[in-house]
């Protein structure tokens, strides 16, 4: 595990990065919505949503102190 000024950077990171999936859950939602909506846009904003949640599993991962065996 890292220093507590790493975990802050990790903690602060975390809440960007969630912050931004929420953001792009809700204009996904909308467009989806919407009959003339940009599929291949639709498509690019979920793969980029999809990379914000792995970035974020690990980053909650990194959070987790490492067990000296």
């Amino acid at each position: 595990m890292g220093t507590p000024r790493d975990l802050e950077e990790i903690t602060r990171s975390l809440g960007e990065i969630r912050q931004e999936h929420k953001v792009l859950n809700e204009t996904i939602a909308e467009l989806s919505l919407t009959p003339q909506a940009d599929d291949l846009q639709i498509r690019r904003l979920k793969k980029r949503k999809l990379r914000l949640k792995d970035t974020i599993t690990w980053l909650e991962s990194q959070q987790i102190p490492d067990l000296d065996a």
